[in-house]
């Protein structure tokens, strides 16, 4: 059972495919069978990842001997297709279709009664698909090409109602913000390519170690960080994700919080022998922009108010957490906390769109109280709340804690950082949960007309009546098929975390390290254990005292910060700075009329001027064409003539005897 053919393999990668297209060329108008062809299509993928897991694990996480095929061959340059399935690449095939499986069984609900809804599940299954030929590559370059679809599939998904502004701004901004990161990657992949002649990873993570100089690994390394930061949404590039929730929900459940941002994270972790070879100043710079990162946002969760973009700007923070831990040599780490932060923040993500159908808004101020109306999803919610908080013995905290364990054996001020963030985290979680699911229900919003579909709510919502999602009435628990992944995705976000104490995770994934850089081994830190969870128990108080108890209130601790808030609030500016001044200013304003006037002057001035020449050198010739043969004769006669002087001139040797 635990050898596990090569084909199989391959249907992972190929049945959401199929799913896609079937979707595509005959289920446009049938939304159901679509729905459920996408959700078995994804349950297939997900048995044989299973069976890959099994494999991995029975091969003590080392690579499975599966050869690479060549697909192209163009003079020296062979484009090779293949599958590198270790302890790392069948974790993530396992938490993909693990994910995607549960998010599409919620998005038959989510999604019930949306105009797009066979669109919807077509552009799901090709997301999945993308993902998973991401992370079963074995080739650099068959990476990036699944790298590409990656982030043209989450376009399409983020601009799925592309009828709304937002929505359709949302969407482009993620596609061009996260393209000047791959701009970084691609530079990344020609380097190496002409350095070593090859694409396969294997082999360039071996010549890393061994063979490349440090200039080399430096360009190359810092290509791979640039497209990271722009996948996983690292500063400066991080502020694409918290337009991105625009989507609908499930998408940001999958696209945003579990895979498509983790994929940053993946190829790190990928290429962390290259990360580890490179010039410690490069494994300083990867550490500090995560570690930055990771308390630069989590400041701005505590003051949102739309409940997506609290976990939007966790899902930042948390990536922070996971690059900082790879720049400080913790791969187990930062690969641990991947795992178990896809399932908790999946499940937050879900919950969001649990209470958001109640009440026909993601805005906190109109919720409250929903935990007697919602008890499924009040105490799921917690339990993601609570694991992500990094409170014992849930999931969080054990891989939460190897990353401050890497910080505080490594550099104490990343470690203090770390513990920051784990306060602040506890304390934008429970204040979501605080404004929430405690206190008086505050009546929701109106529907909207273009959601989902909901006509008969709209006009309820016009006459001020009662609608059937809760607005001005008393909300609703979810339906089962969005309760049921609530419920499973809890498992995980308790226990998945357990699997740190016996080292077994740690040894999977080191597998598909060189031998010489498996060194992990639990040595739990009472230090560390004690202070991170003191931190993230006082954020929990912090949240109590405030949006529970009311002592202080929130506006007097804002009126006593000064022009904190302020800033804050307005995201310091970096939208600002990124559209008014990089993008309007510099790209459209000086760069753009630079542009326009080369444009102008430069390229049409020659393309238009050879234009003119050719007319000019025309029209003199059509001069010559006058049709009188006694012409043509004059000029065939001389031209005899001018052909035989040439001959005596060059053939007799009369320049010899003018010029010796």
């Amino acid at each position: 059972m635990s050898d596990i053919p090569e084909a199989a393999v391959w249907a992972i990668y190929f049945a959401p495919i199929i799913s896609f297209v079937v979707i595509v060329a005959f289920l446009r108008r049938r939304p159901l069978t679509a729905g459920r062809i996408s959700v078995l299509a994804v349950f297939v993928a997900w048995l044989l990842s299973v069976w890959t897991l099994i494999a991995a694990v029975q091969n003590d996480g080392e690579a499975l001997a599966f050869q690479p095929h060549l697909w192209m061959s163009l003079f020296e340059f062979d484009v090779e297709l293949g599958l590198r399935i270790d302890g790392l690449s069948a974790m993530m095939i396992f938490v993909v279709t693990s994910i995607s499986l549960l998010v599409q069984i919620y998005s038959t609900g989510y999604m019930a009664g949306d105009g797009g809804y066979p669109r919807f599940f077509a552009f799901m299954s090709l997301f999945t698909a993308a993902m998973l030929g991401l992370v079963m590559s074995s080739s650099l370059l068959q990476l990036f090409v699944h790298w590409e679809l990656v982030g043209l599939t989450s376009y399409l998904l983020i601009g799925f109602w592309f009828h709304r502004p937002s929505a359709a701004a949302a969407a482009k901004k993620a596609f061009i913000v996260t393209r000047f990161g791959d701009v970084g990657f691609l530079i990344a992949l020609v380097l190496i390519w002409t350095k070593t002649g090859t694409f396969d990873i294997a082999e360039i993570n071996e010549l890393a170690q061994t063979a490349l100089s440090g200039a080399v690994l430096t360009g190359f390394v810092l290509g791979l960080l640039s497209g990271a930061a722009g996948k996983s949404a690292q500063f400066p590039l991080h502020f694409w994700l918290p337009d991105a929730m625009e989507g609908p929900t499930p998408v940001s459940s999958i696209v945003h919080s579990a895979t498509m941002v983790a994929a940053g994270v993946y190829l790190l972790a990928r290429f962390f022998p290259a990360v580890e070879a490179a010039p410690g100043g490069v494994q300083t710079t990867i550490a500090y922009m995560g570690g930055f990162t990771a308390i630069f946002a989590a400041t701005m969760g505590v003051v949102a108010t739309d409940i997506k973009r609290v976990l939007a700007y966790s899902t930042i923070s948390q990536l922070g957490y996971m690059v900082m831990a790879i720049g400080l040599g913790g791969y187990v780490a930062a690969v641990f906390h991947l795992f178990t932060h896809a399932f908790f923040k999946s499940l937050l993500f879900q919950g969001a769109g649990s209470v958001s159908h109640a009440t026909n808004t993601f805005e906190m101020p109109l919720m409250g109280g929903l935990r007697r109306f919602m008890p499924w999803t009040f105490w799921t919610f917690l339990i993601g709340s609570v694991s992500l908080a990094g409170v014992f013995p849930l999931a969080g905290f054990w891989s939460k804690d190897e990353i401050l364990l890497d910080a505080w054996n490594h550099d104490k001020v990343l470690w203090a950082v770390g513990t920051m963030v784990a306060f602040l985290t506890a304390l934008y979680m429970f204040r979501a949960i605080f404004m929430t699911f405690f206190g008086q229900y505050r009546g929701g919003a109106a529907p909207e007309a273009d959601h989902g579909g909901h006509e008969a709510d709209a006009q309820a919502a016009s006459t001020h009546e009662p609608d059937s999602h809760g607005w001005l009435a008393h909300p609703h628990e979810s339906p089962r098929s969005m309760v049921l992944p609530l419920v499973l995705l809890s498992i995980p976000a308790i226990a998945a975390g357990w699997l740190a104490p016996s080292g077994f995770f740690g040894e999977l994934v080191e597998g598909a390290l060189n031998a010489d850089l498996r060194h992990f081994a639990f040595n739990p830190n009472i230090v560390v254990i004690a202070t991170s969870t003191v931190a993230a128990l006082a954020g929990i108080g912090v949240a109590a005292a405030i949006y529970y108890a009311g002592q202080p209130r929130s506006e007097e601790i804002r009126s006593g910060l000064g022009p904190l808030p302020r800033l804050v609030e307005r995201l310091y500016y970096v939208n600002e700075i990124a559209e008014d001044v990089l993008v309007r200013g510099v790209l459209l304003g000086g760069i753009g009329r630079l542009a326009a006037a080369i444009d102008t002057y430069v390229v049409d001035g020659v393309v238009n001027g050879a234009a003119r020449a050719t007319r000019v050198v025309g029209d003199v010739f059509r001069r010559t064409e006058t049709g009188q043969l006694q012409a043509y004769t004059s000029v065939y006669v001389l031209g005899v003539v001018f052909g035989a002087g040439a001959l005596f001139l060059f053939a007799g040797g009369l320049l010899d005897r003018v010029m010796p």
